[in-house]
C-alpha cells in the first residue's frame, strides 16, 4: 500500500498485515527496538515502522538501515503510543532493496539551501520541500485539465517547433540540422535555410496561442498546456528558458468573458489544492511563507478588482512611494508596480485592462481610442503578473495595419490573416505561466524551484 492510503485508512487498518515500500528518512536504534521512518513520496509525512530484535535477520539488517536506503517492510498495523501519528507498523519482514552509502549521501537530516539542492537535482525530490512542490504541481496540472474539460474546452497539443514568433520578441531558440562548421550560404552570403530540415528558419515555440486561435475558430473553446521556450539571457529568480504555459482560447468571447474565465480558473485551482493538498499547504505555510493559506483563501473568496492601465498609472504616480523603475503612461509596469497595486493599494488580486498599443503584441484588439488595446493582466500578491491575455484582433484590415505598425511581415502571418477573411469571430484568450502559479500556491521564492528540472543560462545538466 502507498503510505498516503495507509494514513487515510488510519485505525481501520489496525491488526491488519500490509506491505509498504519506500526510502528510510530517519533511523533511531535503541536497546530494545529500532524505529525507521519511511517515505514513498505519496505524502509529505513519513510512516513509522518498529523493528524488534526478534526479526529473523535483525543483526544483519542494522548496518544497512541508514537514511536513503530503499526498503520493503511487511508488518502488522497497531495503534501508536507516540505523538504525531495514530498508527504505526510492527515489522515482521524487512528487506533492504537498495543500500545507501551513508558517508557520501548528501541529504542528511538538516536544512539544505535551494541553491545546493539544484546541484543535486537527481536527489532533491526526496526533500520535504521539493517533494511537496511536485505534489502541488501535479494537483494544479490535474485541476487545470478538470476546469477546462468541465466547461467543454478541447485539449489541443500545439507544436513545439514553429516558424512563427508569437510575441515578436526575437529571443527564441533556433532549431536546425545544419552543420555550424559548414553553413550553406545563399547569393547574398547569408545562411541558406532552404538547405535546412524544414527549408526555413524554425524555433522552439514561445507560445501555443496562434495555433489555439486556429482551432478556436473552428471548435469554439480550446486550450493548450505545454512547454514553451525563451532564449532570454536572464539569471533572475523570475525567468526560465523552458517553462510551461496554459493557454485557453475562446471563440465568441470578448475581454469581459476573458477576465471572468481567468478569475474562475485561478480560484478553481486554488480551491482544488485546499481540498486535496492540505498537508503540503500546511508545510509551506509553516516553513516557506507564513500566512500562505490565509492568502490563498483571501484570493478564493474575494472578487478581483478590475482597473484600466491608465487608472493604475495614475495611482502609481500619486503613490507616496519611491519606485526603482519610472512610472509613466506608455511604459510597461514592472513587478514592483504590480505588487504595490495588489499588496498595498487594492489589497486583493487586480485585473489591469486596456494597455498602450505600443507595448503589447500585434494580435491584440485595437480599442476605439486607437492608443490602447483590449489587453489584460491578472496580478496577485507576492508574484505580480500571473496571467496575461487579450481579446484578439478579428478585423482583417485592422490586423493588417497592426502587423505593419509592429514592423512584421504579412507573408509570415498569411494564414493568421486568412482566419479574419473566412468567417471571422470575436475571440479571446490568455496565458498562465504554470511555474508562477506553482510559486504563488507554495510561496516558493525562486521559479527554478517550481519546476522539476530548471533550464536557465549555463544550466541543462539534469
Amino acid at each position: 500500500m502507498k503510505i498516503k492510503q495507509v494514513k487515510e485508512k488510519g485505525k481501520s487498518l489496525i491488526d491488519q498485515e500490509i506491505t509498504i515500500k519506500g526510502w528510510a528518512r530517519t533511523v533511531r536504534s535503541q536497546k530494545t527496538f529500532t524505529f525507521v521512518e519511511i517515505n514513498d513520496g505519496s505524502t509529505l509525512s513519513n510512516f513509522q515502522t518498529v523493528l524488534s530484535p526478534e526479526l529473523e535477520n535483525y543483526a544483519l539488517l542494522l548496518p544497512n538501515l541508514v537514511t536513503g536506503a530503499s526498503l520493503e517492510v511487511k508488518g502488522k498495523i497497531v495503534e501508536s503510543p507516540g505523538k504525531g501519528q495514530e498508527i504505526e507498523m510492527q515489522a515482521t519482514e524487512v528487506e533492504v532493496i537498495g543500500t545507501c552509502d551513508a558517508t557520501s549521501y548528501p541529504l542528511q537530516k538538516k536544512r539544505h539551501s535551494f541553491e545546493f539542492l539544484r546541484t543535486i537535482a537527481h536527489l532533491r525530490p526526496r526533500t520535504n520541500t521539493l517533494g511537496a512542490v511536485a505534489r502541488v504541481r501535479s494537483a494544479l496540472s490535474f485541476a487545470t485539465h478538470k476546469f477546462f474539460q468541465e466547461r467543454g474546452f478541447l485539449y489541443l497539443q500545439s507544436p513545439i517547433i514553429t516558424a512563427s514568433d508569437c510575441e515578436g520578441a526575437g529571443q527564441m531558440f533556433k532549431v536546425t540540422r545544419l552543420d555550424h562548421e559548414k553553413l550553406p550560404k545563399d547569393g547574398q552570403g547569408k545562411t541558406d535555410y532552404s538547405k535546412d530540415f524544414f527549408e526555413q528558419p524554425t524555433f522552439l515555440t514561445v507560445s501555443g496561442q496562434l495555433n489555439a486561435e486556429m482551432y478556436a475558430c473552428a471548435l469554439s473553446d480550446v486550450y493548450t498546456f505545454g512547454p514553451t521556450f525563451r532564449a532570454e539571457n536572464s539569471n533572475t529568480s523570475r525567468h526560465l528558458a523552458e517553462f510551461w504555459m496554459i493557454e485557453p482560447e475562446m471563440a465568441f468571447a470578448d475581454i469581459e468573458d476573458n477576465q471572468d474565465n481567468a478569475e474562475s480558473y485561478l480560484k478553481y485551482c486554488l480551491q482544488y489544492l485546499m481540498d486535496n493538498c492540505k498537508e503540503d499547504l500546511q508545510f509551506f505555510d509553516k516553513w516557506i511563507q507564513k500566512g500562505l493559506i490565509k492568502r490563498l483563501e483571501h484570493v478564493i473568496e474575494t472578487p478581483f478588482e478590475r482597473a484600466t492601465y491608465t487608472y493604475a498609472i495614475r495611482i502609481l504616480e500619486r503613490a507616496n512611494k519611491k519606485f526603482e523603475y519610472p512610472v509613466k503612461w506608455g511604459l510597461d509596469m514592472q513587478s514592483e508596480h504590480e505588487r504595490f497595486l495588489v499588496e498595498e493599494h487594492f489589497n486583493k488580486p487586480v485585473i489591469i485592462v486596456d494597455y498602450p498599443r505600443d507595448i503589447k503584441p500585434f494580435y491584440m484588439r485595437l480599442n476605439q481610442d486607437q492608443k490602447t488595446v483590449a489587453a489584460m493582466d491578472v496580478l496577485v500578491p507576492g508574484i505580480g503578473e500571473i496571467v496575461g491575455g487579450s481579446q484578439r484582433e478579428e478585423r482583417y484590415d485592422v490586423l493588417k495595419e497592426q502587423l505593419q505598425h509592429h514592423e512584421l511581415s504579412e507573408k509570415d502571418y498569411w494564414w493568421y490573416l486568412e482566419l479574419r477573411k473566412y468567417g471571422t469571430v470575436p475571440h479571446s484568450g490568455y496565458g498562465v505561466g504554470f511555474e508562477r502559479l506553482v510559486q504563488f500556491a507554495t510561496g516558493i521564492e525562486n521559479i527554478r524551484d517550481a519546476i522539476a528540472f530548471p533550464r536557465y543560462p549555463g544550466k541543462a545538466e539534469f
